[in-house]
């Protein structure tokens, strides 16, 4: 599994690209499960009631979640840029600015926890 992970704003969301050979989520919506990448994260909105409170930029907003669009690609790097532009469109939702978005592509151990750090921008 490849981790995608946003920060910005004081806060950041984290999206998982399953490999070829991995088993991605199955559920209602979930692409086809020949897909050689398949990212899945969430996505969300702000609202003016309801939804759970977070804090962007010192400013208590409220944020309501969607299911999460998996999203099949033939390729690494096609899953990974589109993982990215998910993430930077996520946040900038919430009002973070896209600039001010720093990504990390990473590989954790499953065993250790341990982070392998693929590239950062």
């Amino acid at each position: 599994m490849i981790f995608v992970r946003g920060l910005g704003g004081g806060t950041g969301l984290t999206g998982t690209i399953f490999e070829r050979g991995e088993d991605a989520p199955s559920y209602k919506g979930a692409p086809d499960g020949d897909a050689p990448y398949v990212w899945v994260c969430d996505e969300f909105y702000e609202v003016e009631s309801g939804g759970i409170e977070t804090t962007i930029n010192d400013t208590s907003i409220r944020i309501a979640f969607e299911s999460p669009m998996p999203r099949g690609f033939e390729t690494r790097d096609q899953a990974v840029e589109a993982a990215k532009a998910h993430v930077r469109t996520q946040l900038a939702r919430i009002g973070v600015p896209r600039s001010d978005v720093r990504i990390k592509v990473f590989r954790s151990d499953p065993d250790t926890g341990h982070e392998t750090e693929l590239e950062r921008t």
